[in-house]
């Protein structure tokens, strides 16, 4: 079996939590496998920021919310992603779309591994740590990537690569290890917010946020939806029934 795919399947099936693509089942055939998931009806998070443009503060929000609120979970689970990105999250059908991440195949479980070494991931969403081939941690690495997520929401253009030459990976490399970014002037971002970037944009992981520190974080807590508030009975609410 393809390495990714066995990543996949070992470090997915054991996820339950609603902003996390549900795993169902492993189907076998003589030529092919087959991994059944469940249905997100609304596509990617990417399709709809390329027919909004961005999104506003609110929208961008609700679904950083729902982000941070799998990735943790994933951490908590000893998971970190490594390839976290907008077409790597889809959306539910609802009417308010519920954010749900997919796609194990880069991940790694810190139970099996020590710190990660390899750079997998996209260009424009790797942390500079990555970039570097120097042991990190795959959990702060996380974060940089949901950063990014977050600046394209708001934004609708990638931090860290240059607009007018994008397939330039050798520039955008460049600008991700020097943390070079800028907010377009036209684009109004609330202090908190641009604060919160400037915790995730930082080149050392030993002094980036962290997920519980952003959880923590006065823009994140902002119209905050009950169901992502942690609690004592966190686990339960995350039991949903087969669709």
């Amino acid at each position: 079996i393809d390495e990714n795919v066995q990543r996949e399947i070992i470090n997915h099936r054991s996820l339950r939590h609603p902003n996390i693509i549900r795993f169902k089942e492993v189907i076998l055939t003589p030529t092919h496998l087959a991994i059944v998931m469940e249905y997100a009806s609304g596509g990617e998070l990417f399709e709809r920021i390329c027919t909004a443009g961005r999104f506003s503060v609110d929208e961008a929000r609700f679904f950083f919310q729902q982000l941070i609120s799998g990735v943790s979970y994933c951490h908590s689970m000893q998971v970190c992603h490594r390839d976290l990105k907008l077409e790597n999250t889809l959306l539910d059908g609802s009417t308010t779309p519920r954010l749900k991440i997919c796609d194990f195949g880069y991940s790694k479980s810190s139970v099996l591994h020590s710190q990660p070494k390899s750079t997998v991931g996209t260009p424009a969403y790797i942390a500079p740590e990555v970039l570097l081939k120097k042991e990190y941690d795959g959990k702060i690495a996380d974060v940089w990537s949901c950063g990014v997520t977050l600046y394209v929401m708001l934004v609708g253009a990638y931090p860290f690569e240059d607009p007018e030459n994008p397939k330039n990976f050798k520039v955008t490399i460049q600008k991700i290890l020097g943390v070079q970014y800028s907010i377009p002037d036209y684009i109004h971002i609330p202090m908190d917010c641009r604060n919160l970037l400037s915790r995730i944009f930082v080149a050392n992981p030993a002094t980036r946020i962290t997920i519980p520190e952003i959880k923590n974080h006065p823009w994140f807590l902002k119209n905050l939806p009950a169901d992502l508030m942690d609690g004592p009975t966190v686990s339960n609410q995350y039991e949903e029934p087969d669709q």
